[in-house]
């Protein structure tokens, strides 16, 4: 099966070939609309998609939904109307093409995470409000600049989350995180610039862009899974080691969280992952909380799309995304049964390093209790080397956990993502189907009032059967862009994966074969306090 490849690069909008031979022999078709062609040619650097978004504004100005799929299949250049002419010596190759006018606003959309009612909540006043608008983002074709990430030309970004701190006490207490990045992108206003964030902003991050991308087939990253128990204890002041540790596991997983999100070449561009690296203060997100009124119609929602999933049967005529919806449920079953057996490592590394140091701790007390010299010495040593090979342990549990059982944890939810937008895209085609049904009956409709000669009726039959053809022909660019995007999503994801794992498991190799190493060493420095004893 040959990779999917990007379009080549649009021709400009005019050619011009042989114009006076062309002159002689004929006359050239007429434009649709001579004063408003551009006949120029499109300059390097030039900004393809200000007419589209201005079209899209003056249409639909207020429209609150998420934008419909954009119809790149149809205009790689622009999503208005334009004409594109080619003159050439052969009468065959004459021909004036015009595409339909593609809104980028569709009021049938609806958000995947909507907002519920929830608690009465005061919100920080922003010094600064970003205005989403996902139809700027759209300025520069994803092909472009996949192409120009893959040359190194515009992913240089480092984000690090540090310094948990704890604000407020009891129950209204929450973690505040540093979040620093560092950067050379044109997109923000500072090449490093640090701002705080407490748990809940990044669930909101990620509310926001899965209401925004993951309808058009974008894989966007999950955020780490809330823990009401470990928060708990945070929360009312449980200093212990799971408390620790929970603080340092939900630090590293929104780190890691971050630096997915931007590397996606069309969410580092989306206005809210700028406005929550950059601005100061943020507005607080108020429906991320689990017994919200919208965290309860969440869970309705995933119940409602569990039900749809199992009544919608579609006719698969791709063969290419039913071989990749059974790798992906393969992948899934086999990720989460390494990730329980590495998590089940964990806790066996963990246990062996409290029972060397119990150990330890017995011998030295034994050394000491010894009478003969040599032997209470050789004890002694002996239950050092036990505390170093106990720390070995605690290090390689943490390497363990860190290094992979995370990184499959993360991957096992970024296939929960994967598998989400193929079941968008069934969606989409179900509204497809659902609109040409709906045609059919206005058809229907329209015929039997012709046959009762209803003229009274008749006019507003044709307009209606006029407005469902129009959302079928938009349901079909929706089902082929989205498949397109999708195609391209899994090539993106698929690379990243490979290249993750590879890291990850070169780094965890090599944390064990430093691990045998200095017990190597340690036991070799043993070894002659053991031959000592007489």
């Amino acid at each position: 099966m040959t990779a999917w490849e990007p379009p080549d690069r649009p021709r400009s909008r005019l050619a011009y070939c042989c114009p006076e031979k062309m002159a002689e022999d004929r006359e050239p078709p007429p434009l649709a609309d001579a004063a408003q062609t551009d006949f120029r040619e499109v300059e390097e650097g030039e900004d393809l998609f200000v007419s589209t978004v201005s079209t899209a504004e003056q249409l639909s100005p207020t429209s609150p939904e998420p934008a419909s799929l954009p119809a790149e299949d149809i205009s790689t250049n622009s999503n208005g109307p334009k004409q594109e002419i080619l003159l050439d010596d052969d009468q065959e190759d004459l021909f004036a093409e015009a595409t339909e006018e593609v809104s980028l606003d569709s009021p049938e959309r609806e958000p995947i995470l909507s907002d519920g009612p929830s608690p009465a909540i005061t919100p920080v006043t922003p010094t600064v409000i970003i205005t989403p608008r996902v139809d700027a983002l759209f300025d520069r074709s994803l092909d472009e600049d996949e192409e120009a990430e893959e040359n190194g030309d515009t992913f240089d970004m480092q984000i690090t989350v540090s310094d948990p701190e704890k604000v407020g006490d009891g129950m209204n207490a929450y973690m505040a995180y540093k979040v620093t990045t560092k950067t050379s992108l044109n997109l923000f206003s500072r090449n490093e610039f640090s701002v705080k964030r407490r748990f809940s902003d990044f669930l909101g991050l990620h509310s926001k862009l899965a209401s925004k991308y993951m309808h058009i087939g974008y894989i966007v990253p999950p955020a780490p899974e809330k823990s009401i128990v470990g928060m708990t204890k945070v929360k009312v002041g449980k200093e212990d080691l799971s408390s620790a540790e929970f603080v340092e596991k939900r630090r590293s997983a929104l780190e890691r969280y971050l630096m997915r999100t931007v590397n996606h070449p069309a969410l580092v561009k989306d206005p809210d992952v700028i406005q929550f690296l950059e601005n100061t203060e943020l507005p607080r997100a108020v429906s991320t909380q689990a017994l919200s009124g919208a965290g309860i119609l969440r869970m309705v929602n995933k119940a409602a799309d569990a039900v749809n999933k199992m009544t919608i049967k579609m006719n698969e005529s791709d063969a290419w995304f039913e071989e990749k919806q059974q790798q992906f449920e393969n992948l899934d079953i086999q990720l989460r049964k390494l990730h329980a057996s590495v998590e089940s490592l964990v806790c066996h590394r963990k246990e062996l390093s409290v029972n060397t140091a119990s150990f330890a701790k017995s011998a030295a007390m034994l050394g000491n209790s010894e009478d003969h010299t040599a032997l209470s010495r050789a004890l002694s040593q002996l239950a050092e080397v036990e505390e170093k090979i106990d720390q070995l342990h605690h290090e390689q549990a943490y390497a363990d956990f860190y290094l992979f059982s995370e990184l499959l944890g993360d991957y096992v939810r970024l296939i929960t993502a994967v598998k989400g937008v193929f079941d968008q895209r069934m969606k989409t085609w179900s509204k497809w189907q659902d609109a040409q049904v709906m045609l059919q009956r206005k058809r229907e409709a329209e015929a039997k009032l012709q046959y009762a000669n209803k003229p009274d009726k008749l006019q507003q039959a044709k307009d209606e059967i006029k407005e469902w053809e129009a959302k079928v022909q938009q349901g079909e660019r929706d089902f082929e862009q989205i498949s397109k995007n999708i195609r391209r999503e899994v090539e993106r994801f698929e690379k990243q994966r490979v290249k993750d794992f590879k890291v990850v498991i070169i780094k965890y190799l090599e944390s064990l074969v430093h691990t045998q190493q200095q017990l190597i060493k340690y036991w070799e420095a043993f070894l002659p306090e053991a031959k000592a004893i007489a």
